[in-house]
C-alpha cells in the first residue's frame, strides 16, 4: 500500500553544498530501489534551532516527499541514523491529512454550489377561501 510521507532531516551546518548534495541524491537513489518514489525535494536552508542538538544551534533542513510502503521509510531512517553529518530528522506520514482536507474542501464546494444556486420563485399566497355565511 502505497502512503504519503514527509521525511525532514537537519544537517550540520558546516556541511558543504557539494556534500550535502550527494547525501540528498543517496537518499534519493534508495527510494526507487525499496519501491517508492521521490515527489518533492526541499533545501530549505539554514535555520536557527529551537536548542541546541549535539552542540549545534542551526542547521541545514532538507525535506523530503515520498511515497511508497514501511520498507521505504524503515531504509531510509536507517541510513539517516547512521549518517554522522545528520543530527536529527522527523518522519510523518500526510497521506491520512491529505484525504481529509480534501474531503472538507468537497464538502464546501458542495455548499457554495447549492447556496450559488438562486432561489426558487416565491409562490403567491393562496386567495382565501370564501367564508360560509353565520347562521342563527
Amino acid at each position: 500500500m502505497n502512503r504519503t510521507y514527509e521525511l525532514m532531516f537537519i544537517v550540520r551546518p558546516d556541511m558543504t553544498d557539494e556534500d550535502l548534495d550527494k547525501l540528498i541524491s543517496t537518499l534519493q537513489s534508495v527510494v526507487p530501489s525499496s519501491g517508492g518514489t521521490v515527489l518533492r525535494v526541499d533545501k530549505m536552508g539554514k535555520r536557527r534551532l529551537a536548542y541546541t542538538v549535539r552542540r549545534f544551534h542551526e542547521g541545514l533542513y532538507v525535506l523530503l516527499v515520498v511515497e511508497g510502503g514501511g520498507a521505504v521509510i524503515h531504509e531510509l531512517e536507517r541510513r539517516l541514523r547512521v549518517t554522522e553529518p545528520v543530527i536529527k530528522f522527523l518522519t510523518v506520514r500526510t497521506d491520512e491529512e491529505q484525504k481529509r482536507l480534501d474531503k472538507i474542501k468537497k464538502l464546501r464546494d458542495a455548499r457554495k454550489k447549492v447556496s450559488a444556486q438562486p432561489a426558487a420563485p416565491a409562490e403567491e399566497p393562496a386567495a382565501p377561501a370564501p367564508e360560509a355565511p353565520a347562521t342563527v
